[in-house]
């Protein structure tokens, strides 16, 4: 299972990398959450197939959901005059940081 999210994970890099897509200016904050709520969801999903408890509906529910309300939240931030992007920054890396803490706690139990 976790060697399907690291082929994935190499596939999308390398193809982000070679593709000619760019994105413009305005659209890189929203990306940018997009992607850091997107691993969350990742990482997140991963350590519950590790703990034995992985269930695909809730991980691309929650998946499409984080990306969704942190683009939203970016959105609403910059329509407002607020840089709430940096809270989606925050709240979604320390989850990241978290997920690995667990991840790695788990891989070291075995």
């Amino acid at each position: 299972m976790i060697a399907y999210a690291l082929v994935g994970l190499v596939l999308g890099l390398v193809l982000g990398m070679i593709s000619p897509f760019t994105i413009p200016p305005q659209y890189a904050r929203y990306l940018a959450v997009a992607v850091v709520a997107g691993l969350d969801s990742v990482l997140g999903g991963v350590r519950a197939s590790l703990e034995h408890n992985y269930d695909t509906e809730i991980f691309i529910s929650g998946f499409f959901m984080n990306g969704i309300l942190a683009a939203f939240l970016c959105f609403a931030g910059t329509y407002i005059g607020i840089d709430l992007y940096l809270v989606a920054v925050l709240i979604f890396g320390a989850r990241i940081f978290q997920n690995i803490a667990v991840i790695r706690r788990l891989y070291m139990g075995k």
